[in-house]
């Protein structure tokens, strides 16, 4: 409360407000000193960062100094300080610790920056770049910092450069009149031209061409078609629009330059015309005559691939059908095979099996099967228990060596 009615006793009265229609001057410096009075209000720890309002002009090869200051006005020698361009990374010059970061900077940079310390205690700070170059140009954005608190302030590079005085030359006849061509190079930024007549009147309509080298700096041409006679003297002048600087060159057209008027240049001009539009119809009857000849040839062509895709989709059916009939052979021979060999040996068992004549035992017979009195073969008796389960009955001798076999029949009830 104590700061709020320090500020409202330096304010204007309510008197004095109602006079700001009439003492604008007046009403304009009392809010000027309040404003003033604003940093006051802000604590230890906070500040502002004031950049230059207008911008920095260097000139290509000079020095350039970006300045940045504080407010209120508190030491900079325990801060971090930092120049970059559109990015934080981007670094132009680091300051912190009480000495440069060399490291954080960017390549194009190193070795061309310094930092100016005649004022740091009073919180100026200003980061000098040395031997300018057409890529300095820009923005920039200067950043203080102490503890967790930080500030910054936008500032701006304009780099100039005046580069060589314009060449002008005749290049000769060109359209009823003289092609006068203008070169210069070396120029930053983009120059002006201006072409003018012996009185100061400006040339409006000429053409213009720019291109620039490895160092982004620019060279020009112009060429300036002049029609009258009696201008004699034409200049040339190449402008600077940063530093307002120009180099110029003039040069005296003769007379004789200019092409003498002839009676039979219309006539020339009327037959140029009708031949254009000859050339014009027959290269069009031309290109008609040539579209339908591709077509009709792209149409054969088409009917040449169906038929081709025809033959060829014949041949693959046959070619399959082919193959399904050797396959129905092979598999035919091999049956036929396989039954003569079955045939030829019928009884294959005897050559390789000894006939085995099992005897049954009784004794091991289930009580629902009758064993046959020569104890060869075995019946199903008709009983009304269960007949689900199995049944079986063991043979009398055992098989100790050889390859046998026996057969069966099926089983019948009794």
């Amino acid at each position: 409360m104590g700061d709020e009615g320090t500020v409202s006793s330096m304010g204007p009265s309510s008197e004095e407000m109602e006079n700001c229609s009439s003492h604008s001057l007046l009403c304009r410096l009392t809010s000027l000193l309040l404003v003033l009075q604003l940093p006051t209000w802000v604590s230890a720890d906070e500040f502002l960062v004031i950049g230059p309002l207008d911008p920095i002009v260097a000139v290509l090869g000079g020095n350039a100094t970006l300045p940045c200051s504080l407010s209120p006005a508190l030491s900079a020698e325990n801060m971090e300080l930092r120049w970059f361009r559109s990015k934080f990374s981007d670094a132009v010059f680091v300051y912190r610790n009480g000495r440069e970061q060399k490291e954080e900077q960017m390549a194009q940079y190193a070795g061309r920056t310094s930092l100016v310390r005649d004022f740091l205690t009073d919180g100026e700070a200003a980061v000098r770049i040395h031997k300018v170059r057409a890529a300095d140009h820009g923005l920039y954005t200067c950043f203080f910092k102490k503890g967790a608190f930080y500030e910054e302030a936008t500032l701006e590079l304009k780099v100039a450069g005046v580069g060589s005085s314009p060449q002008v030359r005749i290049d000769g006849p060109e359209d009823d009149g003289v092609r006068v061509v203008c070169m210069a190079s070396g120029w930053f930024p983009k120059p002006q031209v201006q072409w003018r007549d012996l009185s100061g009147e400006k040339f409006l309509g000429f053409s213009e061409a720019h291109a620039q080298d490895a160092e982004e700096l620019f060279s020009v041409e112009a060429a300036l078609v002049v029609r009258d006679s009696s201008v004699g003297t034409v200049t040339c002048s190449i402008l600077n629009p940063i530093l307002g600087q120009e180099k110029a060159m003039a040069i005296f057209i003769s007379e004789p330059f200019f092409p003498q008027a002839s009676p039979w240049k219309p006539a020339f001009a009327v037959t140029m015309v009708m031949l254009g539009l000859l050339l014009f119809g027959a290269g069009y009857f031309i290109k008609r005559e040539q579209t339908t000849k591709l077509q009709e040839q792209q149409k054969r062509e088409n009917l040449r691939r169906a038929k081709e895709e025809d033959q060829k989709a014949k041949e693959e059916a046959l070619r399959a059908g082919d193959e399904l009939q050797a396959d129905l052979d092979w598999r035919k021979e091999a049956y036929m095979v396989a039954w003569r060999k079955a045939q030829l040996y019928a009884d294959w068992r005897t050559e390789q099996f000894q006939a085995w004549s099992v005897t049954l035992n009784t004794s091991s017979a289930h009580s629902n099967l009758a064993i046959s009195e020569d104890k060869k073969s075995v019946t199903w008796k008709d009983t009304c228990g269960d007949s689900t389960g199995s049944f079986s009955v063991l043979g009398l001798e055992g098989i100790t060596s050889g390859r046998h076999y026996w057969e069966t029949e099926e089983l019948r009830n009794l």
